[in-house]
């Protein structure tokens, strides 16, 4: 591996302009095949094997036309104070809004309050039912245009009027937040590097790597049907990883220009080392991303599968397109240590740590902070494991009382007209009218189908929790009919959850007597199932991601006890960061300061979410750090001198790759959106989680703790593993391979 990457660096240095005009010109070209697709059209959201969904499909068959998946707005009026919508002035504006509504050519139909019964007993509060023939994201603009005039002038005429829906939905927008990231990112580099020249590159080509692979989403979302948020996260991985790799490798060459090689030669022996390291995490992030289709949501499948093509552009790119930037940069990127060098100080002269010191011995310069901390933790491994240990399981404690569920209107911010009609509608009829069930009864083998209706009713209207159950209301064959059902909670509760078991319990009976198969389905149902179906997935996504990567790192570390150390320092990350997760948002936990409005159920896919990314990233950190420790040993040092020379090279990197990354992540938590604010410091605080206490202070904690035994492998299995050679030990004179205790390297291979 080492030796094959090794030769690319230096044929793409050499052949720089070549490997420069091949990604220019693919970038170009997904570029216009992005601006030359058709816009995408629905992404359609299906659950297989779920009730809900089998419910939704059979209304599409027995309810032809009925638009069962388009888009629904409800207009909700508020009379002023001392009126009611029944007053002659207020329902003339109502009538005049649900015409103006009805004119549109995408409106399938119009439900007028006051022949609906949709007023309040009270009579202050009616709302509008608006049915269309395409979903919400489909919808033109006109069309929502038109929603909201409507909805002005009848505040213009005095009422108040809001919006709920999912018509109004919107594409989710970014922009501001990737700026933040970018920005916070180039400072890091500057500060890193020393120099613009060598900050920009890492910017320049994870820039460049994302623009590719979007554009390429872009390009095919029509004919793949991938929803906006695949170039979201796609976006949002895709620049997180494209700059870590590039940062990697630009400071592997600054490294080896310090050994005093020749630009070219540093160039491959950069892409060599530095690039096998990078090879091997951009596979555990592409395994964990391509691991979704394991949970059978078509959505999160494509998802995982766009954003893991975005890494293996980035992946690519690093190997490729570095290197041959390195070469037009010429003499601009400088050794590491050169401005220590212009003031008098020689790199040469500092101390090879041949063994961690407390104190510095006099007339050598100061070790760095990454050698300062290694040493302190390779002296003190056991009371360094425990504090990391117990404050991750400390921070952990709140995921345990983790409640799922599926944002709705109520979760959105009080600001927007969704969570005033959601707020409205909950005054006049109750928090359940906000998420209704849709019950639908099969009745295709039951010789009377009308009493099978009459009877699914009349068992629902016993059960606990139900406000109101409408009549049946079958379709033309009359062998299918539907019933809403209104609960007496809110969508998101527990209460609801428990009310649609105890309905599809019931079904199991009524089956039993009539032949009539009694399905639920409806928005709040699909959340309830889809939780459901996340949850059940979590476990084997966990066991077929952690354990691919496992086998993965075995054979990049050669060792089994350094693998299952990075997997259990992962669980404990991931675990810490679903408990600041519940904290935050399900518990109200610093909610002010981190802009949640509304606290309640954590997303579902939020856990199986967190494993997915969080696992990919965390072993980039593990690789890169572990590596560089793994490579001095293998090159004579002793164990603990080479966590501290693993620390020396790869700590102050590991920092900057992690706060660009938390960086990232962290511009989300601005957003309005419930959703995005969840995921961007779901994964911020698990970066800091893992690259900070796992990977700084567990990691060589253990190393240190373990000593030779870290790089033990069975004999048998080293003789089976393929060498990959990482540390690039292939790519070392005789003079390099003649330094070094044999004893240690007879380990390696033992």
């Amino acid at each position: 591996m080492a030796t094959f990457l090794y030769k690319l660096g230096r044929l793409a240095f050499r052949r720089r302009h070549f490997v420069a005009l091949i990604w220019v010109a693919l970038l170009t070209l997904a570029g216009v095949g992005a601006a030359s697709a058709p816009p995408a059209g629905n992404s359609s959201f299906s659950i297989p094997g779920t009730e809900a969904q089998k419910a939704f499909d059979l209304l599409e068959q027995r309810f032809p036309g009925a638009s069962a998946d388009g888009a629904t707005a409800r207009v909700v009026f508020k009379a002023p104070s001392g009126e009611k919508m029944t007053d002659a002035g207020n329902k003339a504006t109502v009538e005049k809004t649900v015409d103006e509504l009805s004119d549109g050519s995408e409106v399938a139909s119009v439900a007028d309050p006051y022949t609906g019964n949709a007023v309040s007993k009270d009579g202050t509060i009616a709302y509008a039912s608006v049915k269309y023939d395409v979903s919400g994201m489909e919808l033109e603009e006109s069309t929502k245009d038109a929603l909201e005039d409507a909805a002005q002038q009848a505040r213009d005429a005095g009422l108040t009027v809001e919006v709920g829906g999912d018509a109004l939905q919107a594409v989710p927008e970014t922009g501001a937040t990737e700026v933040i990231g970018i920005a916070v990112a180039a400072v890091v580099l500057v500060i890193t590097f020393g120099s613009l020249v060598a900050a920009g590159l890492p910017l320049l080509t994870a820039l460049i790597g994302v623009g590719i692979g979007v554009s390429s989403i872009t390009a095919l979302a029509s004919a793949l049907e991938l929803g906006s948020t695949t170039s979201i996260l796609a976006m949002m991985i895709g620049l997180a990883v494209g700059i870590d790799y590039a940062l990697f490798i630009v400071s592997r060459y600054r490294a080896e220009l310090a050994e005093g090689r020749e630009r070219e030669e540093a160039a491959g022996r950069a892409v060599g080392t530095a690039g096998s390291a990078v090879v091997f995490a951009g596979l555990t992030v592409v395994i964990a991303l391509v691991g979704l289709a394991v949970v059978n949501i078509p959505m999160l499948t494509k998802m995982g599968v766009a954003a893991a093509g975005t890494v293996a552009i980035a992946v690519l790119i690093a190997l490729t397109m570095i290197p041959a930037l390195l070469g037009y940069a010429d003499r601009r990127v400088k050794p590491a240590g050169a401005k220590g060098r212009r003031l008098g100080r020689s790199r040469k002269s500092e101390p090879k740590p041949d063994a961690p010191k407390p104190d510095q011995p006099a007339g050598q310069p100061k070790a760095n902070l990454g050698t300062r901390w290694a040493s302190f933790v390779v002296r003190r491994p056991l009371a360094v494991l425990l504090l990391g240990v117990i404050g991750l399981g400390a921070a952990a404690v709140p995921a345990t009382s983790l409640e799922l569920g599926l944002p709705d209107d109520g979760s959105q911010p009080t600001s927007t007209t969704q969570r005033r009609a959601y707020d409205l509608l909950s005054e006049g009829f109750g928090p359940g009218f906000n998420g209704p069930l849709m019950v639908v009864v099969d009745a295709k083998g039951s010789d009377a189908p009308k009493d099978a209706f009459d009877d699914v009713a009349g068992e629902i209207k016993g059960l606990d929790g139900v406000v109101a159950v409408t009549p049946p209301a079958p379709n033309k064959g009359g062998d299918t009919a539907t019933i809403t059902v209104i609960p007496d909670s809110k969508p998101s509760s527990v209460q609801t959850e428990d009310l649609v078991h105890a309905i599809r319990d019931a079904g199991g009976d009524i089956e039993a007597k009539t032949g009539a198969e009694t399905l639920v389905t409806g928005s709040t149902a699909m959340n309830i199932d889809v939780s459901e179906k996340l949850n059940d997935a979590l476990v084997p996504y966990l066991v077929l991601v952690v354990g691919l990567a496992f086998l993965l790192l075995i054979v990049v570390f050669r060792s089994i006890l350094v693998p299952l150390k990075a997997a259990l320092g992962f669980l404990l990350s991931v675990m810490a960061a679903l408990g600041a997760v519940v904290a935050v948002f399900q518990w109200g936990w610093l909610s002010g300061l981190m802009g949640v409005e509304e606290t309640g159920p954590v997303m579902s896919m939020m856990p199986i979410f967190m494993v997915g990314v969080v696992f990919g990233l965390a072993m980039d950190y593990e690789v890169f750090l572990v590596t560089r420790m793994r490579e001095a040993y293998v090159h004579g040092e002793k164990p603990n001198q080479a966590v501290v020379t693993g620390f020396k090279h790869g700590a102050r990197v590991v920092t900057a790759a992690a706060v660009i990354m938390m960086a990232v992540f962290a511009g989300f938590i601005g957003s309005s959106e419930s959703m995005v604010k969840m995921i961007g410091f779901g994964l911020a605080i698990a970066v800091f989680f893992d690259a900070f206490v796992v990977r700084m202070a567990i990691v060589p904690a253990v190393l240190a703790l373990l000593g030779k035994k870290a790089w033990w492998l069975p004999k048998w299995l080293d003789r089976a593993l393929p060498n990959v050679d990482v540390e690039g030990e292939g790519l070392r004179t005789g003079d390099e391979r003649g330094s070094g205790p044999d004893e240690d390297r007879e380990l390696v291979r033992a």
